[in-house]
């Protein structure tokens, strides 16, 4: 009995509230690296800059990247600054990777876009080496697995 309902306890929290998710690639580095594992929550609402876990568009894949723009948002990355709405903000997550630019390269094409209702505008931290919404469109908020909430292995070095 005891067994019968640690089954239908882990079915349920694995399926509807919470899964393990393997890092494929290096899209999302130094957040997340190659081969990390983490733990992604299935609910819970979707907030700019969150790291959320999707299925992909184009591929039989799941991909992790950064909410960057929600439905309704108009999106501008202007000389690698990001304006959502308008108003500018950081990305402090970019540091790592800004500081390893030649000078006047940049992180991130310039752009601009309305997100429409239904979808959301993902990036990878890793803007020179990421599959994300500047190729492959809006994500669709159906598409959404939940959002990555911590790392489990190997564990973040301070």
């Amino acid at each position: 009995m005891a067994l019968g309902c640690a089954f239908v306890f882990v079915f349920i929290c694995r399926n509807f509230i919470f899964t393990p998710v393997k890092v494929v690639g290096q899209s999302m580095q130094p957040t997340y690296e190659n081969h990390d594992r983490v733990i992604v929550s299935k609910i819970g609402q979707i907030k700019h800059f969150d790291t959320i876990v999707f299925h992909s568009p184009i591929e039989k894949e799941d991909y992790i990247k950064r909410v960057i723009g929600l439905p309704n948002d108009t999106i501008e990355i202007q000389d690698d600054v990001l304006y959502i709405n308008g108003q500018k903000y950081e990305e402090p997550y970019l540091q790592q990777n800004k500081s390893e630019l030649l000078p006047n390269q940049k992180l991130t094409e310039n752009i601009k876009i309305k997100v429409p209702k239904g979808h959301i505008f993902v990036l990878g931290d890793n803007r020179q080496n990421s599959m994300d919404s500047r190729q492959i469109g809006c994500i669709s908020e159906e598409a959404v697995i939940g959002k990555a909430i911590f790392r489990f292995y190997p564990g973040k070095e301070n």
